[in-house]
């Protein structure tokens, strides 16, 4: 996928109606994963995560999470030892209808 598509996907994943445990796997689906792999992590097979969020391996690892809990939960994604197990570079901390935090390596 490029730029323009990845945008496209997640605008439009932006104006459908927030659905907490969909989430995860349509911001993965709007970055171009296929199918088989959403299917994979939906069934808990490749999903790694130790906090009830998605992960997977090398590349993110998500949390949707209770309004005002978007810090403490970024900084559990961070501390969390699947995280870093997994190689995620990137963690998501999303709270009801929008991202409010994302993480990358670099920081």
């Amino acid at each position: 996928m490029n730029a323009v598509e990845i945008e496209e996907a997640v605008s439009n994943l932006a104006s459908e109606p927030f659905d907490r445990a969909e989430f995860p796997f349509g911001f993965l689906s709007a970055f171009g994963n296929k199918e088989t792999t959403i299917k994979r992590l939906r069934a808990g097979a490749s999903n790694k995560s130790d906090l009830g969020g998605v992960l997977q391996t090398n590349n993110l690892h998500i949390l949707v999470t209770d309004a005002g809990e978007v810090t403490r939960s970024l900084q559990a994604l961070k501390s969390s030892p699947a995280t870093t197990k997994a190689k995620a570079q990137f963690i998501v901390a999303d709270e009801a209808k929008e991202v409010l935090k994302v993480c990358c390596d670099c920081c």
